[in-house]
Parts: structure tokens; C-alpha cells; sequence
């Protein structure tokens, strides 16, 4: 059953008027993987997920905006973080290709192509949600679904492994350069259900390889 995937990260002697700058850092080491170099949306949530944003903005990333520099990740935290709260959430929306397979017809293999998802980068205030940084990081990262990176390998051909293989490296890649360029304390790649899954997919590319 498909599960949800977060990274989340904690800093040191973290000082929440650093989170502007945090978040940025992130979003550049997304950047540097292969995510897009714009963002799609940025929103502040106060109080808990359940309240409405107080700030919203969507971006349409296409060659009619390619003059403006808004939605280039650091212009587009400092706006929406240009009165910081400590109650509230700043969650910044982007993409990145991961490789997908389409349903196979019977006889035939699955055929994949490289598709957009969803990647949401939220940096949370001390006292959002009753501080739930304290479990979820300063910073969590939303993957979405963990499919594109548990594929059932009885299923895989070798065109499947492959394509597998390179969406696993590219959560590794992300992962190891966030550890490495942003200042970390610690780490921790979970999902919903609590399943282990950093081992299971160092596993998995093991076996891919």
C-alpha cells in the first residue's frame, strides 16, 4: 500500500528568524538534483493545518514568466515570509521529474516517462500546531506518495529496474546534499506509517545495481 514520504530535518541552536534563510538553502539543494529552478506555490497557514492560508501565492512557470525573477525560490520565500510569525507554517510548493510508469496492456510491458510531482518544503514556527516541529523538524519535506520509489520489483523489467534505480538515487541525492550543504543536526526519512523506510531503500538500490 502506498505510503506518505517526509524528510525531516532539525538545525543547531535553530533561531526562528533564520527560517527564511533555511528554507532557501533547501530549496537549492532541491534545485541542484534536478527540481525546477521556480517554485509553484508558497502559502503561510497560521495556528494548525486546519485554518485557512493568510498568504498564498501560485506562480505560473512558463515562457510568458520567464523575464520575471518572483517565483526564483529566494524571492519567493522572502515575500511570503515578509512578516514571520511564530505561529504559523510557510510551506513552499515545486516540482521535480520523476520517471513513472504507465498501465501495461495486456502482452506488453509497462512503458515509463519521466513525470512532474509535487515536492512541499514546510518550515514551521515554534508554536504552530501545539510545536510541531518538535516531531516533524524545523523543516519537513513532503514527497507525496512513496510509489515512484517502491515499485513491486516482481514487476520490473529491466527498463523498470533502471528507471527505479534513477528515482532512488535522485531521493538519495537530495537527501545527502541537504546533510551536507545545510547546516543539519539531524535527519530523518519516515513515512505516515512509521515504516523504515531510509534502510529499505538503501536496500533496494543495492539490489537494483
Amino acid at each position: 500500500m502506498a505510503d506518505q514520504l517526509y524528510l525531516s530535518l532539525w538545525f543547531p541552536n535553530f533561531r526562528f528568524t533564520a527560517l527564511p534563510d533555511k528554507l532557501a538553502s533547501v530549496l537549492q539543494q532541491f534545485v541542484r538534483v534536478g527540481g525546477d529552478a521556480r517554485v509553484a506555490a508558497t502559502s503561510a497557514i497560521p495556528l494548525a493545518w486546519s485554518e485557512p492560508p493568510v498568504f498564498q501565492r501560485i506562480f505560473v512557470n512558463d515562457t510568458r514568466s520567464e523575464e520575471s525573477d518572483d517565483a526564483l525560490p529566494g524571492n519567493a520565500i522572502a515575500e511570503m515570509t515578509e512578516q514571520l510569525h511564530e505561529d504559523t507554517a510557510y510551506e513552499v510548493e515545486s516540482r521535480w521529474q520523476l520517471w513513472q510508469p504507465e498501465a501495461a496492456v495486456e502482452g506488453l510491458d509497462a512503458t515509463w516517462h519521466l513525470q512532474p510531482a509535487t515536492v512541499r518544503c514546510v518550515g514551521f514556527g515554534p508554536d504552530f500546531d501545539e510545536t510541531t516541529y518538535e516531531q516533524n523538524g524545523h523543516i519537513r519535506i513532503d514527497f507525496g506518495l512513496d510509489t515512484p520509489w517502491v515499485q513491486d520489483e516482481s514487476e520490473l523489467d529491466d527498463d523498470g529496474r533502471r528507471f527505479l534505480q534513477q528515482n532512488v538515487e535522485k531521493l538519495l541525492a537530495f537527501t545527502l546534499s541537504v546533510e551536507k550543504h545545510c547546516g543539519v543536526s539531524s535527519r530523518l526519512l519516515w513515512t505516515e506509517s512509521g515504516e523504515p523506510l531510509a534502510d529499505k531503500l538503501l536496500s533496494r538500490l543495492q539490489r537494483l545495481q
